[in-house]
Order: structure tokens, then C-alpha cells, then sequence
């Protein structure tokens, strides 16, 4: 027998916007993540920006900020400039703007948006709708409506010079990797890159990377599981296994990230030297990290081969 998709008023499910609807999106920003292949973390819900508040400040997978304004309603005037006055204040990437009803004056909003901002700045208008399957439990369903494209950014012909931030981290990583590739052929095949604050080499099987990760005032190396959930989960579980071997070998312990519902996973180890904003230090940063590096690639790599 095959069910039916039968449509749930919102209000239905989240009676009171801010108090339900906010607090239930915070604590499962796994599933908003997963229709816009982001990885959100929740940071802070109402956070205040002058007389204005926020409804969630998020950040991503870098420790970029992400703001998400509800709207469980036709959109407004109103939402689209608080959007707008968060993103700026509170120094975000990302805007994501979510609403029962968009009206396609706002929809063109966003495409607008998307097509002048810098290439690193992002605007997203999803639609939520929520549905049931006989008397199952009501379940969400995000639409992404207007977000950013390749053919977005360059319906306005836009050639930008990299940011600030982007040319930064552009150098970091070039002296990074060449630092690296002077004391270990794992990433001899990558090239820098400014416009995200990581960079990664395969790590020998399918699904595994190794990162180097930089962000404002710290930055780590990570082993990352990529492939799929369930793959994911059970190399990290057998990994995990082997933690008092492996951060024995490490020399220290490691951070082992794994969380329910998320796809990825990741097993750390950060330096608290500093960061991007840090660039006194850079020289510092950079040993640390590549020491980090191959200490991790040494620890781990014993393990790999064998994992499913």
C-alpha cells in the first residue's frame, strides 16, 4: 500500500511562531541544512541586533554566521530589510529568509540580491510547507525558491576583484601549502584557494578527505567522512574504537565530531595559536598546523585501508 501526502496548516504544527516554530528550527537545523547542502550549527536564537532581534544566528561549516529570519506568513517589506540589517550587523555570509507564502516581488528580491552581492555573500528564500501521511506525525518540507547559482552571479556580468578577506585567505593558504608540500606530499596536488576558508586532499579511500581549516581567530586539521551516512557512521564508530591507540600516537587528544542526524563527521585537532585575523602569527599558525597534519595522517593511517 502507498500512502498519500496529505498538507498540515503550519499553524497547526507551529501555533506560535517565534516560541514554536524558531525553537523547533534551532534544534534542527540538520534537516535545513540538508535541503540546502549547508552544515548549520545554531549559535544564539533572538539575538539582538540594536532595537531588532535576529531569530536564529547560525554559522556554517566554516564558522561563517549565518542569519535565518521566519516568517510563517506572505512575506513582507519588513522581513526583507530586517534580513538585510542582520546580515550586515552581525557580519553574516548568509541570509536565509523562510516563509509559508513568498510573493514573487520578493522572489526577484532575492535573485536580485544574489546577482550584485560579493560572490562569498549569499541569500536564500525557502518556502515551508508541512505534511502528514495518514495519521503519521507532520513532517517539514523546504522549497528552495530564489538562491544563489552560477547563472545567478553572472546574469549581471559581475567581475569582482576577490575581497579583502578572500585575498587574505587566498595568501594564507598559499604560504600554508607550501609549507606543507615541503614537509609532506599529501596535498602536493592542491591549489589555494580564497574564497572558502578550507582547503582538502583525498585521503586515500573514497569519502575521507584530509583539511586544513582556517577561520578568523583559530584553525584545525581534520580527517573529514563524506560519503554517505551510514558509511560515515560506521568508519567513524570503528575509528573510535582505536581512539586510545590512535591519539596515543597523536601525541594529544583529539576532538572526535560526530553528531546524530548530521551526515558528515569529522575527527579534529585545532591550534589555538590564532587564525585569518591573526596574520602577525601566520608563520606560527602554519608549523602548527603541518606538525598537526602529519601527525594526524601518521596516527590514522594505520586504520584506513581496513575500513569498509
Amino acid at each position: 500500500m502507498v500512502g498519500r501526502l496529505e498538507p498540515v496548516p503550519l499553524r497547526d504544527v507551529w501555533a506560535k511562531e517565534a516560541r514554536d516554530f524558531t525553537t523547533w528550527l534551532s534544534n534542527n537545523l540538520d534537516i535545513l541544512s540538508e535541503y540546502l547542502s549547508l552544515e548549520l550549527t545554531a549559535i544564539e536564537t533572538e539575538k539582538s541586533v540594536g532595537p531588532f532581534a535576529a531569530d536564529i544566528l547560525a554559522e556554517d561549516r566554516d564558522g561563517f554566521h549565518v542569519v535565518i529570519e521566519n516568517q510563517i506568513e506572505k512575506t513582507d517589506h519588513d522581513h526583507l530589510g530586517k534580513l538585510i540589517t542582520y546580515l550586515s550587523n552581525l557580519d553574516a555570509k548568509t541570509a536565509i529568509w523562510i516563509t509559508s507564502d513568498p510573493r514573487p516581488e520578493h522572489v526577484r528580491a532575492i535573485e536580485y540580491l544574489n546577482e550584485v552581492v560579493p560572490e562569498d555573500t549569499n541569500f536564500f528564500l525557502i518556502q515551508i510547507k508541512a505534511f502528514k501521511i495518514g495519521g503519521s506525525e507532520p513532517a517539514p518540507y523546504f522549497n528552495v525558491v530564489a538562491g544563489p547559482s552560477i547563472e545567478v552571479k553572472s546574469r549581471g556580468e559581475i567581475k569582482k576583484e576577490f575581497a579583502e578577506k578572500d585575498q587574505r585567505r587566498l595568501e594564507f593558504f598559499r604560504q600554508l601549502l607550501e609549507l606543507s608540500n615541503s614537509r609532506t606530499p599529501l596535498f602536493k596536488n592542491v591549489s589555494p584557494a580564497g574564497y572558502q576558508s578550507w582547503v582538502n586532499a583525498g585521503a586515500g579511500k573514497a569519502g575521507l578527505a584530509w583539511d586544513y581549516v582556517v577561520r578568523r581567530h583559530d584553525a584545525r586539521v581534520d580527517l573529514f567522512l563524506w560519503l554517505d551516512a551510514e558509511t560515515n557512521l560506521k568508519r567513524f564508530n570503528i575509528l573510535k574504537a582505536k581512539k586510545e591507540e590512535i591519539e596515543s600516537a597523536f601525541g594529544e587528544p583529539l576532538e572526535w565530531d560526530c553528531k546524530e542526524n548530521r551526515i558528515q563527521h569529522y575527527i579534529r585537532s585545532w591550534t589555538k595559536i590564532g587564525g585569518i585575523e591573526d596574520e602577525d602569527q601566520w608563520p606560527v599558525i602554519q608549523n602548527d598546523l603541518v606538525d598537526r597534519m602529519i601527525r594526524l595522517e601518521k596516527a590514522l593511517r594505520p586504520y584506513l585501508a581496513s575500513l569498509p
